[in-house]
């Protein structure tokens, strides 16, 4: 090869390079020039998605673009972390995302994406503390005696969650290993079966977020055992955190949200993006809004989420292996 074509490739392998990085510029600068989807993984109505619609109501205005949700919900997430995987790489297809975004590649054998190399991270927006509720007619008032309820009856009791594979039934699932209970799963399609049915007394628990259980506790139609934050919450002073309730160090139980973006958008766009985010968790009128339904703020850069996605799929994992929840 000469010295003359040498230079002609440098020359031209760079020219391609800066004329990406000018590409990205660009559309760093234009962005959004029109509306972004965020697609969400669950029915309309249920708990992340009045979290998604929070946070695309805030981002719409700054952005100057409509911040449309989709809900996309199916096989334990996986339907709408496809789409999402699948989508342009331009900025305008969000994953506004919950643990069954990695639950649902460690569960589900039909899984086609792969959580940490299918998609860029964006920005963890909040956690939502799981709640041990349970129907009156159970006669325990804590955990202890839910405890000894439950093993004085074994194979009796049942225990409701969202879905199999999903947070509620892993955190539960690891909850009765760890306490020695045997229950039987009663896995429902969603959170509002699964909530309907232990209000009616059709099962026993069933163990969600606090902003949709918290009505429920406050008409007494369910009473709470334990709830999974580090601390108590405001909401629920008197109500024991489940390290508390069962001396079991360090547990907590809580639901994450956060938003990630299709491999391949321009950190440019990422960068806005996690901007923006980070302003609604700051700006005193949205975090009314974010308190009043239970949830804490998180925040923090996409390298911060990519670490915590990362250390999440490993405990998940080993979880799921503790609780005896085989891939289906």
């Amino acid at each position: 090869m000469s010295a003359i074509y040498k230079l002609i490739v440098v020359g031209a392998v760079a020219g391609a390079a800066l004329l990406r990085a000018d590409l990205a510029l660009s559309q760093g600068n234009t962005y959004p020039d029109k509306p972004i989807r965020m697609l969400v993984a669950f029915p309309a109505g249920g708990p992340t998605d009045v979290n998604a619609r929070l946070f695309a109501q805030y981002m719409g205005e700054r952005l100057g673009q409509p911040v449309v949700v989709e809900n996309r919900p199916g096989a334990g997430g996986n339907v709408a972390s496809t789409m999402a995987a699948n989508a342009p790489k331009d900025g305008y297809t969000l994953l506004y995302n919950t643990s069954s975004f990695l639950l649902g590649a460690l569960a589900y054998k039909s899984a086609t994406h792969n959580p940490m190399k299918d998609f860029v991270p964006v920005v963890r927006t909040v956690g939502v503390p799981l709640v041990i509720a349970v129907h009156p007619k159970v006669a325990a008032k804590s955990i202890q005696e839910f405890v000894v309820l439950t093993k004085s009856k074994p194979g009796t009791m049942n225990y409701a969650s969202s879905g199999a594979g999903t947070i509620d039934h892993l955190a539960f699932a690891m909850l009765e290993s760890r306490l020695g209970m045997k229950l039987t799963h009663v896995p429902y399609k969603g959170t509002a079966p699964a909530l309907t049915d232990l209000v009616g007394g059709q099962t026993d628990t069933f163990m969600t977020t606090l902003n949709t259980v918290l009505p429920f506790l406050q008409s007494k139609q369910l009473t709470a055992l334990a709830v999974g934050s580090k601390v108590r919450t405001s909401l629920l002073p008197t109500i024991p955190t489940v390290a508390e309730a069962t001396g079991i160090p360090d547990i907590e139980l809580t639901a994450w949200n956060g938003i990630v973006a299709p491999v391949g958008v321009p950190k440019e766009i990422v960068k806005r993006l996690n901007t923006v985010v980070n302003e609604a968790i700051k700006d005193p009128v949205f975090l009314k809004k974010l308190e009043a339904s239970g949830a804490e703020p998180y925040g923090g850069s996409p390298e911060d989420y990519g670490r915590f996605l990362a250390s999440e799929q490993v405990s998940l994992a080993k979880s799921l292996r503790e609780a005896g929840i085989e891939k289906q």
